[in-house]
């Protein structure tokens, strides 16, 4: 039911945003502000464009509020900008993305007491390991919480799809996990 209530107060943001309401627009930069930096500097490494990248995306969706037809959709969209504007950046770069040193660790919503902070650390630091495409599956589905239908809409690929590389990602992540340090 809060979720609920959550998506539909930011639809009516985005509604407001598109008839220039600066106010509502804040609003909408204070609720994903932190999320999308973290989903750039996991795509992109931390340093190495991510803060670029995501004044890049604001700048992007302050252009084209106005095309978005469906308000309710704004998280697919928004999502699907940052991801483009990142994958631009990695063609741009044609080498992997660099390592986390000095990325802040944003715990799951998980009971504290499952797992140690070394634990989340160390997941976090193999997550940056990954290749692109497995690191974004995990991110905006375990982190972002996004469904698969919203996923796809972000990747601009098949449910199916979707499904397949979140389970291949998590194979990788379990390899990567296993290694020594």
């Amino acid at each position: 039911m809060v979720a609920e209530a959550s998506r539909l107060y930011e639809t009516i943001l985005v509604v407001r945003s598109r008839t220039g309401d600066e106010a509502a627009f804040r609003e909408i930069v204070e609720l994903y502000q932190a999320r999308l930096g973290f989903y750039l500097r996991k795509m992109l490494g931390h340093g190495d464009g991510a803060e670029d990248a995501l004044q890049d995306v604001w700048f992007d969706v302050v252009r084209s509020m106005a095309r978005l037809e469906d308000p309710a959709a704004f998280r697919a969209w928004i999502y699907r900008i940052a991801r483009d504007r990142a994958y631009r950046e990695l063609r741009r770069r044609q080498k992997a993305p660099r390592s986390s040193e000095g990325l802040e660790v944003v715990a799951a919503e998980e009971p504290a007491a499952l797992y140690a902070a070394e634990d989340v650390q160390r997941v976090y630091e193999r997550l940056d390991g990954l290749e692109p495409h497995h690191r974004e599956v995990l991110v905006l589905r375990f982190i972002e919480d996004m469904s698969y239908e919203d996923m796809a809409r972000v990747i601009d690929c098949p449910l199916g799809t979707v499904r397949s590389r979140i389970h291949y990602a998590k194979e990788a992540l379990r390899r990567a996990i296993g290694r020594k340090t």
